[in-house]
């Protein structure tokens, strides 16, 4: 009986010390493991922070692509009268214009405006929104089969906390797709499109920097860290 339960705790052991060697820390002083598809933008590794400044609608992505995971990550966006935006994209495409190439996929939003749809999910550079639903900006198709939360609620409206640090969880397993905000489960869909693809850290872009060359609409992320599931 005392090999028995030795046998057992050992192999708990292994089986946690398998699930910690799989979180895997995205950022890096050298940014190592992203790369930048469009001719714009800035990143910066700064004190364990990422910063993010761009001239326009804009996403830092990851070299790798992956399939079903468990992403999370902190974002702290700035204190400043222009629009700012930001979001987290995941299993993301490249698209290819005439004029050069995008990123395009599912978004988790962080949306510090009145609207308060922080934690929705936006398909960017194709469909929009798909939750919550736009009056006139969603476009849901076929590949869209479900929204198990259909409602916007209050709790989902009050989870973004502006000029603080936020945490978003967000699960993809199959075409199960989950999108939490500091704990509360703002977005959970089926959606078919996308199995696999990059992550990208967005920067919405800021007017003034492209008009003054300075500003302080910067984006920070920190603690992006990524599991791969089976």
């Amino acid at each position: 009986m005392k090999n028995l339960i030795i046998s057992i705790l050992t192999a708990a052991t292994m089986v946690a010390c398998s699930t910690q060697e799989q979180r895997i820390n995205l950022l890096d002083e050298n940014l190592s493991q992203f790369s930048n598809i469009y001719s714009y933008g800035s990143a910066e590794y700064k004190d364990g922070e990422l910063v993010l400044n761009s001239t326009g609608n804009w996403f830092f992505t990851t070299k790798k692509e992956y399939k079903n995971f468990i992403l999370t990550a902190e974002v702290l966006m700035p204190d400043v009268e222009e629009y700012s935006n930001s979001g987290i994209m995941f299993r993301g495409q490249v698209k290819t214009k005439e004029e050069g190439q995008e990123a395009m996929g599912y978004q988790a939003e962080v949306d510090p405006s009145e609207r308060k749809w922080s934690g929705g999910l936006y398909d960017q550079a194709r469909r929009q929104w798909l939750h919550p639903i736009h009056a006139t900006r969603s476009f849901p198709d076929s590949d869209f089969v479900e929204n198990y939360l259909p409602a916007w609620t209050d709790e989902m409206a009050s989870a973004y906390r502006h000029l603080d640090w936020n945490q978003y969880r967000i699960e993809c397993r199959g075409s199960d797709i989950k999108i939490f905000l500091n704990g509360v489960l703002t977005s959970h869909v089926k959606d078919t499109k996308d199995s696999q693809g990059f992550i990208g850290l967005q920067h919405h872009g800021s007017e003034l920097l492209k008009t003054t060359g300075v500003t302080n609409n910067v984006v920070r992320f920190r603690n992006v860290f990524i599991t791969e599931l089976d």
